[in-house]
């Protein structure tokens, strides 16, 4: 996305300046690699799965090393719910120079899946450095970014850095499962004032690797779509499976209306990430997806275009629209005896933007029976619009990804999926994906056996948030 050129000139200023007494901007990002090893070993040795580890002792450690490097004790809090003692989360503060200036957050969840040693090839609660990769659980999600974000704020301090905006840490919990106390929301309710900011960087983006190594792109993550389950519930009277009354059978309705939910396309509601990612991306594909991809970031696609992209990718066509699929069903109590009540699920992926309810009646219509109804599984997520892609944004990726990975593009996306975004974004914090931190393309193991990152990806990562966040905070 481009940028007016006053700002590309002044970012590109900050990006060169040095002097006879200081080293290269990206030297001093890269520097003190030894003191982060340890920072970033301490907080993957920490389980912090739930339930048996503990999010709280990660976050006391990392406050501990903030202390250590001159922060007062208003400057860092440990905040624990009394009712969940091991779900506990940090927030810390480097204060600016101009109060007017609204701030930035860093935001990362400490808390990560849980692993049996059983299972591994190495200790998951071990950092292992072996064949140019860190082996242990959370070494990627999300124990990086939050390894990363703390160090630099570590550094900040001792470097006597005065940012003009005022930067915030938040290290929660409980953003890998809906089991315990999710820290964002719980910090939202309890600590708003610790979470206040004019936008938040967040895990969700960061550079993809092709097959061979190379950085193919750089993503950054603008919006997620909002989940919802729904409920589709079917009665009828019932009785001896040798006297059915024809057409009156609580399977037969439900089948019939799945099949129709099954078979409805939302329609296209692009976000501006959505817009922003085909545009950026066309170049990469074939000449039919090209073109289709090339129109849609153009604005200018036909529902054949449409059609094409859908086809290509389950994922691309995620992004297009709101999805609804069923996934599971119960009904019946005899295999001699008429259903008396079936019911299912219908797991829906809601563009931001987009209301449950209008997605509700819209269900209820493409069910098209009376005998079966719609009603909503759960509470709502929070509501949230995708953040915009702005200069103040982008300017400061783009040019600093052209330094550090000459001819990578910077690509927008949104999340099918969700992170702790979906509360901060609803919050009224733009939330932003970006790491700088680049990953394989088989997964690298994330949520599962063997998580691992490479070396370099990580000591690159943190090395561009540093950086990146002294360009949005000079």
């Amino acid at each position: 996305m481009a940028f007016r050129r006053p700002a590309a000139a002044l970012i590109a200023a900050l990006l060169v300046t040095t002097s006879a007494h200081a080293a290269t901007p990206d030297a001093q990002a890269r520097g003190g690699e030894a003191a982060f090893r340890g920072l970033y070993k301490e907080l993957v040795e920490t389980d912090s799965s739930w339930p048996d580890g503990s999010c709280t002792l990660a976050a006391e450690r990392m406050g501990a090393r903030l202390k250590a490097a001159g922060y007062g004790t208003s400057d860092v809090a440990i905040i624990v719910d009394p009712a969940h003692p091991k779900e506990g989360n940090l927030t810390a503060i480097l204060r600016g120079s101009d109060a007017k200036l609204p701030a930035i957050l860093l935001l990362a969840h400490i808390d990560v899946v849980a692993a049996k040693r059983s299972d591994w090839e190495r200790d998951p609660f071990s950092l292992i450095e072996e064949g140019g990769y860190f082996y242990g659980r959370g070494t990627s999600d999300d124990k990086a970014m939050a390894a990363a974000f703390t160090d630099q704020m570590v550094r900040y301090k001792t470097e006597s850095y005065t940012p003009k905006r005022t930067i915030k840490l938040a290290l929660t919990c409980g953003e890998e499962t809906e089991k315990a106390l999710n820290g964002v929301e719980y910090l939202l309710k309890t600590k708003p004032d610790a979470m206040s900011a004019g936008w938040a960087l967040n895990e969700g983006g960061g550079g993809s690797l092709d097959e061979s190594g190379k950085p193919v792109s750089q993503g950054v993550q603008a919006g997620e779509k909002v989940y919802q389950d729904f409920t589709l519930t079917a009665t009828a009277p019932g009785g001896h499976s040798s006297r059915q009354t024809p057409h009156v059978n609580a399977i037969g309705w439900m089948a019939a209306a799945l099949a129709r939910v099954n078979a409805y396309d939302f329609p296209v509601n692009l976000t501006p990430a959505a817009k922003a990612y085909f545009g950026a991306s066309a170049s990469l594909y074939p000449a039919k997806v090209s073109s289709a991809m090339a129109a849609i970031g153009a604005g200018k696609a036909s529902a054949a275009d449409y059609a094409t992209v859908s086809a290509e990718s389950a994922s691309w066509n995620a992004t297009l629209r709101t999805t609804c699929i069923p996934t599971l069903i119960s009904g019946g109590h005899a295999p001699n005896a008429q259903p008396q009540s079936v019911t299912a699920n219908v797991n829906c992926r809601i563009i931001p933007g987009e209301a449950v309810d209008a997605v509700l009646a819209r269900l209820s219509e493409v069910a098209a029976d009376s005998k079966v109804k719609v009603t909503l599984a759960d509470p709502p997520q929070p509501k949230s619009s995708a953040p915009e892609l702005t200069p103040q944004i982008m300017g400061p990726i783009e040019a600093l990804t052209k330094e550090m990975w000459p001819g990578v593009p910077v690509i927008p996306r949104l999340a099918t999926g969700a992170t702790d975004g979906r509360f901060t974004n609803a919050a009224g914090i733009p939330t932003y994906g970006v790491s700088g931190m680049f990953a394989d393309p088989d997964g690298q193991g994330v949520h599962g056996l063997n998580e691992r990152i490479r070396v370099k990806s990580i000591l690159d990562g943190r090395a561009f948030l540093y950086r990146l966040v002294k360009l949005y905070t000079q």
